[in-house]
């Protein structure tokens, strides 16, 4: 990793957004150009307008960013520069001096607003009802292109490199001995960071997982004998189709072009955002905001917006896709797999790759659980990282 020493220094970071860029946006929510739509399709050809526009007059007139940013900024926050671009994150201190860290890393269309609701708990259990031997130093660090660590300014963020930058970040926080998880990207990034510093890594805890942990096409007919009835439903409902997969297509392809709309139209990226949200959380809920909370579904594609890092944050996906349906390099650091009601790892598949040590399966939740069931993530980071100590 090419860093300069003199770039290693870590600073408080505040967020302050100016009150021109929050009139801009109000503006331009006003000065919308909305679409046309064909009658009673429902989600069918995408978000509808009826809920975009539901959404996006909330957002206009009901949403108090402020109220939002005061909230994030009693977290402590940093940023330092890591392999040439600059790192933004959030730094939680345990007051159990016997506290393990944890990286937590988040998703797309995600940010560190995920783990709001996991903080306290995770960091302080014996406040929230928990046993005090539970607890863990908390980083949670925005991805690279990501909110306030974007726009990158060179190609070549792909996984791998993310890892190895997280290692840095952790061996320059004074964390010689840490746990990773995350789900969707995370659960991805969180496994090879265990790769990348297999010493330093005592378990990786992944939920929404996909590369490493997901069949990618059909299943040898040893596979699919092997699947569990759980797992075998889960697979005939959720299996992405070509329909479900356009965002990551285009994303990985074009994020250039993509970008230009999502950074002019704040209703175009909500709408983008929103999409996955519907997709991706408990099947059992019809709208996002059954699942998460309507001011914190905002907050996060205000990350998005205010940043403008729509198209860095799409850039993940086109620098990883060489490597997409490709098996990991096996990890030897204890894994533990949490399958929530969106999620679709197989277990024989993760074990081929992953050293799995724990797995655990639930109904409630979906692709977003540090949102959707913090409790239920909450419990099951504590159970499996335990032995781990």
């Amino acid at each position: 990793m090419a860093d300069n020493s003199a770039n290693h220094e870590i600073r408080p970071f505040r967020i302050e957004i100016p009150q021109a860029r929050l009139d801009d946006l109000h503006t331009r929510l006003d000065l919308t150009r909305w679409p046309d739509e064909l009658p009673g399709v429902g989600w069918e050809y995408g978000t509808p307008l009826s809920y975009v526009r539901d959404l996006a007059a909330y957002w206009r007139s009901g949403y108090d960013w402020r109220k939002h940013e005061a909230a994030l900024n009693e977290i402590p926050q940093y940023v330092t520069e890591i392999d040439g671009t600059g790192v933004h994150f959030l730094h939680v201190r345990s007051p159990e001096p016997d506290a393990l860290p944890l990286l937590l890393t988040h998703g797309w269309p995600g940010s560190v607003v995920e783990f709001l609701d996991v903080i306290g708990p995770l960091s302080d259990p014996r406040a929230h009802g928990g046993d005090p031997a539970d607890a863990f130093h908390l980083v949670i660090p925005s991805l690279p292109g990501f909110g306030f660590s974007g726009p990158t300014r060179e190609r070549g963020w792909n996984v791998a490199r993310i890892a190895r930058a997280w290692a840095e970040l952790m061996r320059r926080l004074g964390y010689e001995r840490y746990g990773a998880q995350g789900g969707d990207w995370g659960a991805v990034i969180s496994p090879e960071l265990g790769r990348v510093a297999p010493d330093a890594v005592v378990g990786v805890h992944v939920n929404a997982a996909s590369a490493g942990f997901t069949p990618f096409g059909p299943l040898s007919a040893e596979d699919a004998a092997a699947l569990s009835d759980r797992e075998r439903e889960r697979l005939a409902q959720q299996q992405f189709g070509r329909d479900q997969l356009g965002y990551a297509a285009i994303q990985s392809t074009r994020p250039q072009t993509l970008a230009y709309g999502l950074t002019d139209s704040p209703a175009g990226q909500l709408a983008w955002i929103i999409e996955k949200f519907h997709e991706w959380t408990n099947p059992s809920v019809e709208l996002p905001e059954d699942a998460v909370d309507r001011d914190r579904l905002l907050t996060n594609v205000m990350l998005y917006w205010l940043t403008g890092t729509a198209g860095s944050a799409a850039r993940l996906y086109y620098e990883s896709a060489s490597t997409w349906g490709g098996p990991p390099r096996r990890s030897e650091v204890p894994t533990g797999v949490a399958n929530f009601a969106a999620d679709r790892a197989v277990r024989v598949i993760a074990e081929r790759s992953n050293s799995v040590v724990h797995w655990a399966e639930f109904d409630r939740g979906g692709h977003f659980a540090a949102l959707e069931a913090p409790d239920l993530l909450t419990g099951d980071v504590r159970e499996f990282f335990r032995p781990l100590r």
